[in-house]
């Protein structure tokens, strides 16, 4: 289930206010007078709160709908946004249990907080793609176009991973983009090019088969870059145990294949 930041902070706040922990203990004392019987051991069951990038949209809907079914009694709530956002809603106290990035950086920067609860584990690999409006309106052939100021050229923030790793690929083909935007995320992107609001962007491969309305041009391997995207449980767990469970889910045979069935490749 996809939920805002602001829902989350409000839960969050309830749970740890006074009266949240007013609230639960007559809970448990009225659960203990009227003789119910206990809940289960809680390892297998309650809310894990995924903050993960925003080019894992797809897949981690699909993944926290596979990890549900696998743990009934899991309800998995996820975050999506700029790896840098998440970071930096982490590392100002937000609730969260799992961070998975697009990028060592802001996993380091986390760590570096003390907010990791596990060493990083990678658990897939991206490249970049150009993209375009479905058939190609601005006739873009290839990476020296982002340097053609008659195109509307869009990427993302450089505070992003997805912008970061443009300029990295752009550096490397020795082209100075035209750029006419920059956007928050790859999704942010990615729904401009759709609307035939840009002529190109650059964005992850994974992004172009995803997303209805845009089509992709290859970048050549001796200018592209390789994500490496890093998985760890945080210190602010509600339920670590099951923060970890859903981990070890996605480096799972079974989550693997949710991430290579999109494009994504292997750790």
């Amino acid at each position: 289930m996809v939920v805002s930041l602001r829902l989350l902070v409000e839960e969050w706040k309830v749970r740890l206010g006074w009266w949240g922990v007013c609230a639960s203990a007559l809970l448990s004392l009225a659960a203990c007078g009227s003789g119910a019987s206990p809940e289960p051991s809680g390892q297998f069951a309650g809310e894990v709160v995924v903050f993960a990038a925003s080019s894992l949209t797809n897949t981690f809907t699909l993944m926290a709908e596979a990890f549900e079914d696998e743990y009934p009694g899991a309800d998995v709530q996820l975050n999506l946004a700029g790896s840098s956002t998440l970071r930096e809603q982490i590392l100002a106290g937000a609730p969260a249990d799992v961070f998975a990035s697009a990028n060592e950086e802001n996993m380091k920067r986390v760590d570096e907080g003390g907010e990791l609860g596990s060493d990083p584990a990678t658990f897939a690999t991206n490249t970049l793609s150009l993209a375009v409006p479905a058939g190609n309106p601005g006739g873009v052939s290839g990476v020296e176009d982002l340097g053609n100021s008659n195109l509307l050229v869009g990427l993302c923030n450089e505070s992003a991973p997805c912008g970061q790793f443009a300029e990295q690929m752009l550096a490397t083909a020795g082209v100075e983009a035209s750029v006419d935007t920059n956007e928050a995320d790859v999704r942010a992107l990615l729904t401009k090019i759709g609307a035939d609001e840009l002529d190109v962007g650059v964005v992850y491969v994974t992004d172009i088969e995803a997303t209805a309305g845009v089509d992709g041009i290859e970048i050549p391997a001796d200018v592209n870059i390789v994500a490496t995207y890093p998985i760890a449980t945080l210190t602010a767990a509600q339920n670590q145990e099951l923060a970890e469970l859903f981990v070890d889910f996605v480096l799972s045979t079974e989550g693997q294949g949710i991430m290579t069935a999109a494009g994504f490749g292997s750790p």
